[in-house]
């Protein structure tokens, strides 16, 4: 056979395979991304798990997945894995190789340096043939997800003021049961009967809203944290490891108090990922469920202000609840928070401020000593 007909055939071969890969390359590929756990904690590990399939007939020569991951997830080294790191986000990069029917299960430890709700939405998914002639990109639609909760701090650490609701909290306070006791005011969900609508409140906030009815005059734990830094400050936090620290005391405090059987509910002036915008209320209740819930809001926070933190308060103040036992947690105090909080106490709550006091960095100590 003469060199100018292997040449040819080896044209045509390699125009086949490149055919070939163009149009069933992809068939039958499948990826799925996962984390290992729904949720942890602040500084714990957690496992990033990828499974690529290829359920097709022909084999896939190299693949490469791309994504972008938040910095926050630090990853341990691996062999075929590369990362790129950036101030935000890293680039992720995994290489592949699959035989015909095969399934290839991955496990990426890592820390989660940082609380946060931390979403992998996409990928890119490049492959192609044997030779590297021809590639195609394909764009991945991801759903997972991670919660890392606030590290909850040593309540020692916490300077807290003293109040009835500290120490025993197994001690239950009642007043009287009555069914038709009114606590407050809540948002209408779905078969509130119509009788036990709040007008007032509704026409107030914008929503329909029922009066809050309880079995028993039973008080009830609210922490309320202060994103805000300094009284003039706007929607830029400049402090953002003192609402972190701050976080981490009302977790601490939460977990105390729904451990001691007490209900326990959480508002901020931030706002979540899921509701740009709009403050965090999380109203009370016990159990180890309610604690969960709390967390899960606690992860999703964006260090951003949503509102004023004299208007949370000026707030809560118009839903008209009572015998409640309030923690503010904040910086400051400011003058147009002395109102709300007065009023807070005259509808029958009491009221406490844990205030944050801001550290120094190691830089600034040693600008101060010299």
């Amino acid at each position: 056979m003469s060199i100018h007909w292997l040449l040819f055939i080896t044209l045509i071969v390699l125009v086949l395979q490149v055919i070939l890969f163009r149009f069933f390359g992809d068939k039958g590929l499948t990826y799925h991304r996962y984390f290992s756990m729904k949720a942890c904690f602040e500084g714990e590990e957690a496992e990033m798990v990828e499974r690529i399939a290829n359920r097709n007939l022909l084999p896939v020569p190299w693949l490469r997945l791309e994504s972008l991951i938040h910095a926050n997830l630090v990853f341990y080294s691996q062999s075929n894995l590369d990362i790129n790191n950036g101030a935000m986000f890293q680039n992720h990069k995994s290489l592949f190789s699959l035989m015909p029917y095969t399934q290839v299960t991955r496990r990426h430890r890592m820390v989660c340096r940082k609380r946060g709700c931390y979403r992998l939405n996409t990928a890119a998914l490049t492959h192609g043939d044997l030779l590297g002639m021809y590639k195609n990109t394909l764009k991945l639609e991801l759903d997972a997800e991670l919660l890392v909760y606030p590290k909850l701090a040593p309540l020692e650490e916490i300077a807290l003021p003293s109040h009835s609701w500290q120490g025993d909290f197994s001690v239950r306070r009642w007043i009287v049961d009555d069914p038709f006791m009114i606590t407050g005011v809540r948002e209408y969900r779905y078969g509130d009967p119509l009788n036990g609508v709040n007008w007032k409140a509704t026409a107030r906030m914008g929503k329909l809203q029922v009066h809050q009815r309880d079995y028993t005059a039973d008080h009830r734990l609210m922490i309320y944290l202060n994103v805000e830094d300094h009284e003039k400050m706007w929607n830029q936090v400049n402090d953002e490891e003192l609402y972190e620290r701050g976080l981490s005391y009302a977790a601490a405090i939460a977990q105390q108090a729904i451990d001691q059987g007490m209900e326990t509910g959480f508002g901020t002036n931030a706002y979540t990922v899921d509701a740009p915008k709009e403050a965090v209320r999380v109203h009370p209740g016990s159990g180890s469920e309610q604690m969960t819930f709390i967390l899960e809001t606690m992860a999703k926070v964006v260090v951003a202000r949503s509102i004023p933190f004299d208007t949370l308060l000026e707030e809560e103040v118009a839903s008209g609840f009572s015998n409640r036992d309030i923690l503010i947690i904040t910086s400051y105090i400011g003058e147009k928070m002395k109102t709300p909080i007065e009023q807070l106490r005259y509808q029958g709550n009491s009221v406490d401020i844990l205030q944050l006091e801001k550290r120094m960095r190691p830089d600034e100590q040693a600008g101060e000593s010299a």
